[in-house]
């Protein structure tokens, strides 16, 4: 390090950042511009902005333009707001209507709102992935006023050939169209949603990303054959530099993109100076680049998981390359003709690439975790048949782009070897997927967590590196080793000296038993070291139970951990939320480390509460996800013929493998000290209402109560109350989002609950909550919690003391 002061300025100015983030600096998250646009946005959301058009991208769906430079105009100022996306009304999408050219200034009317934050933890931060990209707020139904006549055309240019390569790419690779568009040219629109996954799962994702690992094969590839063609260094050097950066230019200039993009120019720089690069320097260098650029990269999962691998493989696997390069040398010397052949040519290569993956692969495991709660174990593996063939998939999709300017059917037949490559890595990934143990599904650590991990990381590899610096592991220790197993494979007595007698021998071999065991002590030491590291960040603290009705919109959705053993989800549905099982339940999930859930409870089956439970089962009887379900709970109606929601879960159920079960009054499940009791439905019970035969549920722990009422309405309260099942209750979760219809003043004056909390959407149009219910709940005592505001509300109890805690304002309460 005292010979790379640019890796210690890199790293001054990480823990600059994060002291000024720590002091409430809006750097690297958080809406930095000032409070009075903020607040007069807030009060006049309708606005008008004016911005330079940077690209347009339009589905089936949507339409929208990204404008940088933009700045908002009120009072008759113009006040600089950064960047904005601006999604189009529909009749600016007509094939009659001017074309958004990049460059052009266009002067747009719309509804101007803030990059919403995640409401659950686990779930996707847009508000952080916009703020990468200086985007803080995001327009609605925008109508384009004005628009000027000069534009970029070499910006234009660009694009239109990034979208004339994805139309030829769509022509010529069939199926695998999607996933070519995605590593050659960075644009995942097209990639097929279940494909992700199972990359993602197999731990093989990173192939479809614009990464250090393209911009290497594509930029030294072009470099080299311009030297061959007969360019010089410098000729060669400058062309291929030039051609990178517009290729990064092209392919949307995503953080890993630029980071790779930045330690190509200062590699070639290097070699046209004629100086040598250094990869750590060129990192350092490339980080402090972006984060001058933009702090709030710091909090980027690319940024971070980008860095880390070029970490993990230009620094930390270098030492350990070093050591294994000076046993290797003093092996050679040492040992006779024909021992270990194991360690030579093709054995040895595989397993330094095997230590190599899993040297990255524990480098980046805090950051994985942090953002996905869960990592491949197989892609240490499977990356071994990946890495050396990603390059013909590459090379294949680039050159039928190109040769599709000229030939369609010439660029059908290019990429023939890079789709028969991507159906093995389909094939993998299927395979891979219905292996239980395929993917460890750690939770999100602390920060505490990942700093002792790195830590213990660190010291371990340097204990390893200084066995080999400090004369443990030398020449004698490794002659003696060869000495041991050589006499040891031969049967014969240990005697290095002839004629010195049998104490010396014996002498001589105490010794170097003694080296041997010293070393591989310490070894085994550092290995220990590292597998605590892996348990301490996936150590999470003993709790009595947690439940966390999540923020999932107009809907329901609860899961509850009981003891570290159990895990439950009550309903799971939306009307509001598409996707909610892949982009806020299983995000949860994962993120609290649950492989695996004893119950899910359906409350009733409206679409409000099965949606992402349903999505939930579809993925698991595709192998989608390493979550397991063991039973699924319904209530026990009779007349389920015409509901057809119900049938469909029986099906997914079936298909997923879990055992489907009835659940009806005076029913109970016991999960270690605590339990569920069934209030409702009675045995019989027709569900022709299916909100008033929805299953009411009571959960015990200890002296703590809780109720889930699903989306009950009076009536059904008033026979609870008749059949004296409702007693005074801790926590309640308030029936159907709020409704004035629901949780009226009989009802609360027996149960009187602490604590309240009311799942439902700031979008919806049945005005939950009803101000009545909040006034009755006040009324009995009750601290009232709304998803909408607060976001996720995790109750837990721990060290007998019961918490409530809200994700988005963060706070805690006893």
């Amino acid at each position: 390090m005292r010979r790379r002061p640019v890796c210690i300025l890199c790293l001054l100015l990480v823990v600059f950042l994060c002291v000024t983030d720590w002091l409430g600096f809006s750097l690297i998250r958080g809406n930095p511009l000032p409070e009075t646009v903020q607040t007069w946005i807030k009060k006049h959301p309708e606005s008008t902005i004016c911005g330079e058009v940077v690209r347009c991208q339009e589905n089936e769906e949507f339409q929208s333009v990204y404008l940088k430079d933009t700045y908002l105009i009120y009072n008759s100022e113009k006040v600089s707001i950064d960047n904005v996306r601006v999604y189009l009304k529909e009749n600016n999408r007509n094939k009659n209507s001017k074309k958004l050219l990049a460059g052009s200034l266009i002067l747009v009317s719309g509804k101007l709102e803030e990059v919403p934050e995640p409401g659950n933890p686990g779930e996707f931060d847009s508000r952080q992935y916009y703020a990468c990209r200086r985007i803080y707020y995001v327009m609605k139904k925008g109508k384009v006023e004005k628009q000027s006549r000069n534009h970029s055309a070499y910006g234009q240019f660009l694009i239109d050939m990034q979208q004339k390569f994805a139309g030829i790419l769509e022509k010529a690779c069939g199926n695998e169209a999607g996933a070519f568009e995605a590593i050659v040219l960075g644009d995942k629109s097209n990639l097929d949603a279940e494909l992700k996954m199972r990359y993602q799962m197999a731990g093989i994702i990173h192939i479809l990303a614009i990464s250090g690992l393209h911009i290497s094969l594509l930029g030294m590839g072009l470099y080299n054959i311009l030297k061959k063609i007969g360019l010089g260094i410098w000729p060669a050097g400058l062309l291929s530099l030039v051609i990178m950066l517009q290729y990064g230019m092209m392919t949307g200039g995503t953080v890993s993109t630029m980071r790779a993009v930045c330690m190509f120019l200062l590699s070639v720089g290097a070699k046209i100076a004629g100086r040598i690069y250094d990869m750590p320097t060129g990192m350092a260098a490339s980080a402090i680049l972006i984060l001058v650029e933009n702090p709030a990269y710091l909090l980027d999962g690319g940024f971070l998981m980008s860095f880390g691998s070029v970490i993990g493989i230009g620094c930390v696997w270098p030492l350990i390359v070093e050591v294994m390069d000076r046993e290797e040398k003093n092996q050679w010397k040492t040992e006779d003709k024909g021992v270990r052949v194991f360690l030579k040519s093709t054995g040895k290569s595989l397993w330094k690439s095997f230590l190599a993956s899993g040297t990255v692969q524990l480098t980046t495991l805090p950051v994985v975790l942090w953002f996905y709660g869960e990592i491949s174990v197989l892609g240490i593996f499977l990356n071994l048949l990946v890495l050396p063939t990603v390059g013909v998939v590459l090379g294949s999709g680039m050159a039928g782009a190109l040769v599709g300017l000229f030939s369609g059917r010439g660029a059908f037949l290019t990429v023939v070897p890079g789709r028969i490559i991507l159906k093995g890595y389909e094939f993998l990934a299927a395979v891979a997927g219905k292996l239980s143990f395929c993917t460890w599904a750690g939770g999100r650590p602390q920060v505490c967590q990942m700093v002792g991990y790195y830590v213990i990381l660190a010291v371990s590899v340097w204990i390893y590196r200084w066995t080999a610096q400090s004369g443990v592991d030398n020449d004698s220790f490794l002659k003696c080793e060869s000495d041991l197993y050589n006499r040891k494979d031969s049967g014969k007595e240990m005697q290095i000296i002839q004629n010195s007698g049998v104490y010396k021998s014996h002498k001589r071999q105490n010794r170097c038993k003694y080296a041997v065991m010293k070393v591989w002590g310490i070894r085994g030491l550092c290995a220990a070291a590292v597998c605590l590291g892996i348990l301490l960040i996936g150590y999470k603290p003993r709790e009595d139970f947690r439940i966390a009705c999540l923020d999932v919109g107009q809907g329901d959705g609860i899961v509850i951990e009981i003891e570290n053993q159990w895990n439950i989800l009550i309903d799971g549905g939306s009307t509001n939320k598409s996707a909610l099982g892949q982009y806020q339940l299983l995000p949860y999930l994962k993120s609290r480390g649950i492989s695996r859930l004893d119950g899910i409870y359906i409350s009733h089956t409206d679409e409000d509460h099965i949606s992402g439970v349903r999505q939930i089962l579809e993925y698991i009887g595709k192998g989608l996800t390493v979550l397991r379900v063991e039973n699924l709970i319904l209530p026990d109606w009779q007349n389920i013929q015409e509901n057809k929601n119900y049938q469909e879960l029986i099906k997914l159920a079936e298909a997923a493998g879990t055992r489907v079960l009835y659940a009806k009054a005076g029913d109970r499940i016991k999960y270690g000290q605590a339990s569920l009791e069934v209030l409702w439905p009675l045995s019989g019970a027709s569900g022709t209402e299916v909100n008033e035969d929805a299953m009411v549920m009571e959960m015990t722990s200890g002296d703590f109560k809780g109720i889930f009422t699903g989306d009950i309405g009076k009536e059904t309260e008033e026979k609870l109350l008749h059949n004296g099942w409702l007693e005074d209750v801790d926590f309640l979760k308030v029936a159907h989002h709020g409704s004035k219809y629901s949780t009226g003043q009989e009802f609360l004056d027996i149960v009187k609950p602490e604590l309240a909390v009311i799942s439902c959407s700031s979008m919806n149009t049945y005005g939950h909550p009803s101000p009545d219910t909040l006034r009755r709940l006040e009324n009995s005592g009750s601290k009232v919690l709304i998803t909408k505001d607060a976001g996720a509300v995790m109750i837990y109890r721990k060290h007998k003391h019961i918490f409530a805690k809200t994700y988005r304002k963060n706070s805690d309460c006893e």
